[in-house]
């Protein structure tokens, strides 16, 4: 790479980077979803038990059934409810980020939320049900509200506790009941707020918030989120991060979180519901068939090119290094070992097999050769082809990690083979220098 271009590029991505990384909000959206992933993987553990791919051939269909309902409550309870966790998890994290009482913000964002929510059933054909709240009001379909009504509702707290607009208890009151007194105020005035909303939006308006954000917000970057060009656009800018040594996965996904998750968990209701996925692009999509192939960049295939076909010892001690780490998806031994970071050498297959794998990916999904993931939550420490199948439920799931894994070392062979004779030629003249 040209010096000239490498230095603008730097000067032009870092600083934007390190704002992203260093905000405020972003940071709180990821830790608000890491809230919730606990508890989304004991739901997705039910979700794969339910519908192991043999469990027909030895249960007869009424005790399948049974076995599915039983097991349905864990996904509904977890998943299906993700927006309660995320909208208390940021009004939590919101108000610790300004030192401010955390339990009492998410508990007050919390309470914000419901109060936009509709709490009526329609089913259609039926007579709507009062008093009832719609559980996709509470996962994906009510994802961007919550979140939405959770900064603002924080932001709130935190502005009137930090003026010191709330109630002073003698110093004798037990500290849990002084906190209480003390966030009175924030509360009222800030349900009072969601409350005026929500009258102005159902009585005025003859809708509800959830229906207006829906509408106007999460569809349309839903819609756009689900695309490849976009899914495209965020694995080069993840790889050009890295490169230059930021943590791409973490500036992205806080970006890029709130769709991928909205995507997995319209796909999760729909197979739960149906058995069918309605996406193939999702957080799962992305996790498995990216970070769930050795890394960031897909490097266990680099890790096998080296220990199989190139001769440089130290490239091979960098892969010994990296083999253990890499197949429970940590690559750092290997981005700052070989390097990747900083090194022109090998910017290209670096940042071109991961978009590479990832249009074959949407490609073999899209077109129906492999099933997309089907929104259960899988640890991104999962070995490679073992989180394949999982995530779609499928043995062509990890086949297709086996396909991609080939493609990752074709496209980067003819350049570690570059740096393999490079390597191999300095280890030569340092032991014919050490022998004379």
């Amino acid at each position: 790479m040209n010096q000239s271009l490498f230095e603008k590029m730097s000067k032009i991505l870092l600083p934007i980077a390190g704002k992203l990384n260093n905000n405020r909000y972003l940071q709180v959206l990821r830790d608000a979803f890491m809230l919730a992933f606990p508890l989304t993987i004991f739901g997705s553990i039910a979700v794969v038990v339910a519908n192991l791919p043999f469990l027909d051939k030895v249960m007869s269909e009424g005790s399948l059934n049974t076995l599915r309902t039983i097991l349905n409550v864990a996904p509904q309870s977890t998943m299906g409810v993700m927006t309660i966790f995320v909208v208390f998890g940021i009004g939590y994290y919101l108000s610790k980020s300004y030192d401010v009482e955390g339990i009492f913000g998410g508990a007050i964002a919390l309470a914000s939320f419901f109060i936009l929510t509709p709490f009526i059933l329609n089913v259609e054909g039926k007579e709507a049900v009062q008093n009832v709240i719609p559980l996709d009001r509470l996962g994906a379909k009510g994802m961007f509200l919550g979140m939405i009504t959770a900064f603002i509702a924080g932001e709130i707290y935190r502005a009137i506790v930090q003026k010191n607009i709330t109630i002073k208890m003698p110093a004798g009151v037990p500290p849990a009941v002084a906190k209480s007194f003390s966030a009175l105020i924030p509360a009222v005035v800030i349900l009072t707020f969601f409350l005026v909303v929500n009258i102005v939006i159902t009585q005025a308006f003859h809708t509800n918030m959830h229906d207006v954000i829906y509408k106007l917000v999460q569809a349309p970057l839903v819609g756009l989120g689900s695309g490849i060009i976009p899914t495209l656009i965020a694995i080069f800018v993840t790889q050009i991060l890295w490169f230059f040594g930021l943590h791409g996965q973490i500036i992205i996904n806080s970006v890029m979180d709130p769709i991928w998750n909205t995507l997995s968990l319209e796909n999760l209701n729909a197979y739960t519901e149906t058995g069918k996925v309605p996406h193939v692009i999702s957080k799962q999509f992305i996790e498995i068939y990216t970070v769930g192939m050795g890394g960031t960049g897909m490097t266990l295939a680099v890790i096998a090119a080296i220990l199989f076909f190139m001769r440089s010892k130290q490239m091979k001690q960098v892969a010994k290094l990296g083999l253990g780490p890499g197949i429970f998806n940590v690559n750092e031994p290997i981005i700052f070992g070989l390097p990747v970071v900083m090194n022109p050498l090998i910017l290209v297959p670096w940042i071109f097999a991961p978009m590479v794998v990832t249009f074959v990916t949407y490609l073999a999904m899209s077109s129906g050769l492999v099933p997309p993931p089907t929104g259960v939550t899988v640890p991104w420490t999962v070995p490679i082809f073992i989180n394949g199948i999982m995530a779609t439920n499928s043995l062509a799931g990890g086949l297709l990690q086996i396909v991609n894994f080939a493609i990752v070392l074709i496209i980067w062979f003819p350049f570690l083979k570059f740096i393999d004779r490079m390597n191999v030629q300095k280890e030569q003249e340092e032991s014919a220098k050490q022998a004379s």
